[in-house]
């Protein structure tokens, strides 16, 4: 089966499709797309190397820890859905403001946090505002570039800008945390956001609005929050009290109910649902997003959640000197992303790019789960970074095209929408699951390092395997791609 072919680009304000280059317009417009999707992945990023910090101001737990990384996770993911479908129904340019103006607003409240409880409520808020940021930016992009090599050039910059969110996230966040206070790894979210907004004024007209429909599917949007974030805390709360305990129970059976129930309102109630069950008719869509939901929980939080770890726990390093330490990772990951894997995928199907960068990753993982207290930089850290940031950086670009391509216009929102929920679902599950798995306990006092990285090279393999089902397409093909 074929899937829809691209439709045409709307001509008028806001949207630029030069044949042979990018008008003056259209970079200005990538340039604010890149600056939201560099707000979001700033704050995936940025509390890393400051957890031990805040764990010692706020005096989190151990398990408490790691929901200042899942609230905003899981508030992402939960409503990316509902924030996919607000630029397709309410226009871009409020879609945007609205989400900088709640992404910023609850920066302010968690710099200014002063127990748990808040900062933890504060992240959740940001992740209200970074779902609906996060499709908007890539609605902004499929909407304004073409399939084909522009929409890859453009795709290209984007995943650059990830990387630079996320060197920006681990160094600034070492910076601020040393030099000031955890606190403004929130704070400095403010300036950014007024910067955005001013573009989004500028570039994005008020008469672009989508479909102009009027309805949205609210009951979509908190049912599978309610499911993901009750999925998550179960598998999180068996780590401490087992499978058998009443609160691990309750949460995984209100998380079955919640996604049934989600399920039953896109198919049967709401008029205008927030995923269009007829997406997942798509190979690229349905697949597509499986593997991207595998990658996430690799790759989205828990590589860095247990790197950070090791190096401030394990190796003894400050905030600054870990921020540093991660900047290989992502100087390399800008170099390949921008000037090699462009090429190869006018010469490669994208699937096969797919499966030998997880591939490259996996081997990477298993290097650094070899790492113990006696390792050094350039071998513990170094070494496998080279190889699993190349591998990374031969697969992102690629399945983000095979997940957009053949998509409509009117439903390019719900289709970003749904490729960012995977994405943060995925982290947030696998890292409850990969604590699970590593976390010290009465037989083991520190965290198992080895078993961790192991699990997420078995992960990476479970994706190169499945990536094989993806359809074929690589960028010399047509917008229409075969569904075979």
């Amino acid at each position: 089966m074929a899937t829809s072919p691209q439709a045409a680009p709307r001509r008028g304000a806001g949207t630029t499709t030069p044949a042979a280059g990018w008008s003056r317009r259209s970079s200005w417009i990538l340039g604010l797309a890149c600056t939201v999707q560099f707000m979001v992945v700033l704050d995936i990023c940025v509390v890393n190397v400051a957890l031990p910090s805040i764990r010692e101001d706020l005096h989190f737990t151990a398990a408490g820890l790691q929901w200042v990384a899942n609230a905003y996770a899981l508030a992402f993911g939960g409503f990316l859905l509902l924030g996919g479908r607000l630029a397709d129904l309410y226009g871009r340019r409020g879609t945007t403001l609205t989400g900088l103006v709640v992404f910023s607003a609850f920066s302010l409240l968690g710099g200014l946090a002063h127990t748990p409880v808040l900062l933890v409520a504060a992240r959740a808020g940001q992740g209200l505002g970074a779902a609906v940021l996060a499709p908007a930016a890539l609605t902004i992009l499929t909407t304004t570039f073409p399939p084909g090599s522009m929409r890859t050039r453009a795709l290209a910059v984007l995943g650059a800008v990830t990387s630079v969110g996320g060197a920006a996230g681990n160094l600034g966040g070492g910076v601020l945390t040393q030099a000031l206070s955890w606190r403004w790894i929130l704070l400095v979210n403010v300036p950014i956001g007024i910067a955005a907004a001013l573009l989004t004024v500028r570039y994005l007209s008020a008469d672009d609005r989508g479909t102009q429909l009027k309805t949205l599917d609210v009951r979509g949007a908190v049912s599978v929050t309610v499911g993901l974030t009750a999925l998550t805390y179960g598998v999180s709360q068996a780590n401490s009290g087992g499978w058998k305990d009443s609160l691990t129970v309750g949460s995984l059976i209100t998380a079955l109910i919640a996604l049934t129930v989600f399920l039953l309102v896109e198919a049967r109630i709401a008029l205008h649902p927030l995923i269009p069950l007829r997406l997942f008719r798509s190979r690229g869509i349905s697949i597509g997003n499986t593997v991207v939901l595998l990658a996430g929980a690799v790759f989205q939080i828990p590589m860095w959640y247990f790197l950070t770890l090791y190096l401030q726990d394990v190796l003894g390093y400050g905030a600054l000197q870990t921020g540093l330490a991660f900047l290989p990772h992502t100087l390399m990951g800008i170099a390949l992303g921008l000037y090699v894997t462009p090429r190869l995928m006018k010469h490669f199907q994208h699937r096969i790019l797919i499966v030998a960068g997880t591939l490259l990753t996996a081997a990477g993982f298993v290097w650094q789960s070899r790492i113990t207290p006696d390792s050094g930089y350039v071998q513990g850290v170094l070494g496998p970074a080279v190889v699993f940031c190349v591998g990374s950086a031969f697969f992102m670009t690629p399945i983000t095209s095979v997940v957009t391509s053949g998509v409509t216009e009117r439903d390019a929102g719900a289709a970003s929408g749904l490729m960012n929920t995977a994405k943060q679902v995925g982290g947030a599950l696998g890292l409850a699951v990969l604590i699970a798995l590593a976390e010290p306990n009465a037989s083991r006092p520190g965290m198992d390092y080895e078993t961790g990285f192991l699990s997420m090279a078995a992960i990476l393999l479970a994706i190169s395997a499945l990536a094989f089902a993806l359809p074929r397409q690589r960028d010399s093909d047509t917008a229409s791609v075969p569904d075979a």
